[in-house]
């Protein structure tokens, strides 16, 4: 038997929460238009899908042990407070340099490395590669791992900017043709924002991956304890 299309990685983050919703609820039930939005939210705050998958967990741990069991949770919105709850633990763990699995330091100063092996960058993209660097092995040195995931966000939004300066609009274009055509199959399961944002993301990525440079996140970094959750 031949297999499917691969899926885009982008969208196995929000498949792979709904996969965990419904087949914990125990009945068919797909993600409304509310759910994909919450997942949406979930996403662009670079919630790592272990801790998601945490918090969904808890939630129906603690629905199955409460007084309203024998009511089917029919919204993700349930699991929300759960959710938000696995992702307070994780962020003190980051906050204090290490979560299970993962050096937070050692990361930062593995994406300046990345950054200096980077291929095929122009006069923009380079400079923008040997500042970021600096700034990730001056902060890894420092000790300063408090609110990593927006200042990461940041620098990544300046090399891509730079990056698709030297790229070009031709250049631009075909990666963004080559995008739409992957997320086609989501047109008619997602709303409009949840592919705008997967949209962007996948450009991200594929951007990126064309010099030879990973996401600037912990997001796609492998950690501890909060991913042991699964359906």
């Amino acid at each position: 038997m031949s297999a499917g299309p691969a899926v885009d990685p982008e969208a196995e983050y929000y498949q792979a929460v709904e996969e965990s919703f419904v087949s914990r609820r125990g009945e068919s039930l797909f993600l409304s238009n509310a759910d994909w939005h919450l997942v949406r939210k979930w996403r662009e705050a670079r919630l790592p899908l272990r801790v998601v998958l945490r918090g969904i967990a808890d939630a129906f741990e603690s629905h199955a042990h409460g007084w309203s069991r024998d009511r089917p949770v029919r919204s993700l919105a349930y699991c929300a407070h759960e959710v938000e709850a696995a992702r307070e633990r994780w962020e003190r763990a980051l906050s204090l340099g290490r979560e299970d699995g993962l050096d937070a330091s050692g990361a930062l100063r593995g994406f300046a490395d990345d950054l200096g092996r980077a291929c095929g960058l122009g006069s923009h993209g380079a400079a923008q590669t040997a500042r970021i660097g600096g700034e990730l092995r001056r902060r890894a040195e420092g000790g300063e791992l408090g609110e990593l995931e927006p200042w990461l966000a940041r620098l990544e939004a300046e090399l891509l900017e730079a990056i698709r300066r030297d790229d070009g609009p031709e250049r631009v274009a075909l990666v963004e043709s080559e995008v739409a055509r992957a997320l086609e199959p989501y047109e008619k399961r997602m709303p409009a924002r949840v592919l705008e944002q997967l949209r962007r993301e996948s450009l991200a990525r594929r951007t990126l991956e064309a010099h030879g440079l990973p996401r600037l996140s912990l997001f796609y970094l492998q950690g501890g304890s909060e991913g042991e959750a699964t359906p």
